[in-house]
């Protein structure tokens, strides 16, 4: 059974956690232990100072409220584009300029070095342009002939 673990916003929009000796917790912030492997799992309610309020092991364990107010939270604080297709690589020299198709719209970046390409597993990618944005492949082997060509480059 799902525990409510006395989650609200209050007048000023900031999450409040009301904890299980009634204390009031203004202004925490979910942080996900595990973002890109396990999103779901270890979510860590922190306090302004930076310290751990509450430890959530499942969100889905969570009942519906809470579950939205942190979902809403994390998804104001966590900002990862999708990277669905490259489209144009200025050079295979870094720092190079790459124009690609994201899930939020096509994007233009600088990319430093080939140390800022990450392999996660699984096909997967983690892609840090200059500013230190960082951009996702999800998997090599959906991507179109073209992107993987102009990845492998880089791999």
């Amino acid at each position: 059974m799902s525990r409510s673990i006395g989650l609200q916003r209050n007048t000023f929009g900031r999450l409040e956690l009301i904890d299980a000796q009634g204390n009031s917790h203004e202004g925490v912030i979910p942080v996900r232990a595990f973002p890109i492997s396990a999103p779901g799992d270890g979510i860590s309610l922190v306090n302004r100072e930076g310290h751990e309020v509450v430890w959530i092991d499942r969100i889905g364990d969570l009942p519906a409220d809470d579950r939205e107010l942190i979902e809403e939270e994390l998804a104001t604080r966590e900002f990862m584009p999708v990277i669905e297709a490259l489209e144009h690589v200025s050079t295979f020299a870094t720092p190079s300029t790459w124009t690609v198709r994201t899930n939020r719209g096509h994007s233009e970046f600088v990319l430093r070095g080939e140390e800022d390409i990450r392999q996660l597993g699984g096909g997967s990618l983690l892609i840090a342009d200059s500013h230190g944005i960082q951009f996702m492949v999800k998997d090599l082997n959906t991507l179109d002939r073209h992107s993987r060509k102009l990845l492998d480059r880089f791999l």
